[in-house]
């Protein structure tokens, strides 16, 4: 029997198939203000996972927060920087099905489009991380859990969750940022 498959889509042109997508560094001072929010907006999900007491995952957003086979979705991850990084971390995303009938799917990448890495980070900032998901016509997934957490790619190790006890996780630093229900025709 075929497993179905979830496509994931970063930004509007690149498809990812499972794999790390470097995203260009640097940015001007005005491209790093307009990563960075004075105020996390009324949000669909409240988290609290502190990774490592350098940063706090506030809360998301997904929009829309129901999907059908075709369809995609906006989400969006507000990170409350506590400490500075030392390390630029890659924000991993995997997106599985919630029965586990589908292969889980990665949007790796560099937070705030690559415009912000995490070494410029600033106390008491709050980092705004937006990505896409799509869902691909025919799939009969009924809900996606979206996991994410900081990655350090020379080193492989993950930032380390802080707070297990208050948060939902899997045990090994990646933290269910949501879970999107879908629709079936």
């Amino acid at each position: 029997m075929r497993r179905p498959t979830l496509l994931v889509l970063l930004g509007s042109a690149s498809l990812l198939s499972a794999c790390i997508v470097e995203a260009p560094g640097g940015a001007s001072p005005n491209e790093r203000r307009q990563a960075v929010v004075s105020q996390v907006p009324p949000l669909s999900v409240r988290n609290g996972a502190n990774f490592e007491d350098r940063v706090e995952l506030v809360a998301a957003t997904v929009q829309p927060g129901r999907l059908a086979p075709g369809e995609g979705a906006r989400v969006t991850a507000f990170f409350k920087v506590l400490k500075p990084l030392e390390e630029d971390y890659t924000v991993f995303v995997h997106v599985e099905d919630a029965e586990g009938r589908a292969e889980r799917l990665n949007v790796d990448h560099k937070p705030a489009g690559g415009l912000y890495p995490t070494t410029q980070w600033k106390p008491g900032e709050t980092v705004k991380d937006e990505f896409n998901i799509v869902i691909p016509p025919g799939s009969s997934a009924r809900a996606l859990n979206v996991w994410v957490g900081f990655w350090d790619a020379r080193t492989d190790a993950r930032l380390q969750l802080k707070n297990p006890d208050a948060v939902r996780n899997d045990g090994r630093s990646r933290v269910l940022l949501a879970q999107v229900p879908v629709a079936q025709p």
